[in-house]
């Protein structure tokens, strides 16, 4: 069956289900039911919506963007379907009041979910060359923008759920603001620490389960961050500290947990064995492309070549170290040693030297030393 057909197909099913005369009640099952098997071939529509209005690139967007996010369109279509399908439960007034926010909120929550690990994957794919393009050396501003966008995402869907739920928020917001000034006043200590905690919880230096080191040399583990202050189990008496999240946002706080590296291998299998000139040049090419790269830890960058006289070859040893503050950031220097690897291809094999690249790179965690 073509796409084109399913619009048809799904007014077909819905007038013969109608005809039927059931309890409306059977219906919304039948139709949830559908629903949940309708759902499974969202990737699939948007696959098809793709290729429709980008004829060439279309495999290239749904394997970079749609594919890694199967299970998420997967679980939106189904909830937007079943949203829908709440439609035949009208006429039970009081029932249907009481599911619809509740729907409302899991399609909202669904959708804002998506967008945002949408968005994430744009940015690790198509990101990197789009600063690059502007000229811009690509940096941690990356995942600042990639934040600020997820920010304006939940903003959106907050107001998408209040206009669905018909809650007036500037009258709300304006109520709030009259009252605010008097509690501003007279909780201006409390609210103070919530203001940081919601700063410990957006820029999240540190999360529970992690090792800091505090400004008066007191060292410990997180064990919690509260919505008026975090709690550090300390490593010499093991005490428990408890610190405002007031002044846990303005202290210079030493993260030791996210101190660690992580050690890259790369191995490439030369089809010959090289000469001394051809070796310097390998040497050359490899140390700029992984150098220059925003990340890694200068001076990291060992290159050992391996001849080996039985076989007529030789292989390329090369480990080097990258930084990042999380996982995100990690992630984004992958990202861009990825690209790393092509350039290097590129361009050893402009030079007439063939290898082939083994795959997958290693990565390594290095030892946290305290």
């Amino acid at each position: 069956m073509n796409l084109t057909d399913i619009p048809n197909t799904i007014s077909d099913v819905s007038l013969f289900v109608y005809s039927l005369n059931l309890p409306n009640y059977v219906i919304f099952l039948i139709f949830a039911l559908f629903s949940v098997l309708a759902g499974r071939y969202t990737p699939i529509l948007v696959s098809w919506i793709i290729h429709r209005f980008s004829l060439q690139q279309g495999k290239e967007i749904y394997d970079n963007l749609i594919a890694p996010l199967q299970q998420a369109f997967k679980f939106a279509g189904t909830l937007i379907l079943l949203s829908f399908s709440l439609a035949w439960l009208g006429v039970y007034q009081g029932f249907h009041d009481f599911l619809r926010p509740f729907m409302d909120l899991a399609v909202t929550v669904s959708v804002a979910w998506l967008a945002s690990r949408l968005f994430r994957q744009f940015v690790r794919v198509y990101g990197i060359g789009l600063v690059r393009k502007l000229g811009r050396e690509v940096d941690e501003l990356l995942l600042v923008f990639e934040t600020l966008a997820n920010v304006i995402i939940g903003f959106i869907a907050v107001v998408a759920f209040a206009q669905s739920q018909e809650v007036n928020l500037v009258g709300l917001l304006a109520s709030f603001g009259i009252g605010g000034i008097a509690i501003a006043f007279a909780a201006q200590k409390t609210l103070e620490q919530l203001l940081g905690t919601i700063v410990l919880y957006l820029d999240r230096p540190f999360i529970p389960g992690e090792y800091i080191r505090l400004p008066n040399e007191v060292f410990g583990r997180v064990e919690s961050i509260g919505l008026r202050s975090t709690k550090i189990r300390t490593a010499a008496k093991s005490t428990l500290l408890i610190v405002p999240n007031s002044t846990m946002a303005n202290w210079e706080i030493e993260n030791v947990t996210r101190g660690k590296k992580v050690m890259v291998l790369l191995y490439l299998d030369f089809s010959q064995l090289l000469e001394e000139r051809e070796k310097a040049l390998v040497q050359q090419i490899i140390a700029e492309s992984t150098n220059s790269l925003f990340g890694i830890d200068p001076g990291s960058t060992n290159i050992t070549l391996i001849p080996s006289l039985e076989d007529k070859t030789t292989r390329a040893r090369v480990t080097f170290f990258i930084l990042g503050s999380s996982e995100n950031s990690i992630q984004l220097r992958k990202r861009l040693l990825e690209l790393a690897n092509e350039k290097i291809s590129k361009q050893l094999l402009a030079y007439g030297i063939n290898f082939k690249m083994n795959e997958p790179t290693i990565y390594v965690d290095s030892p946290i030393t305290i």
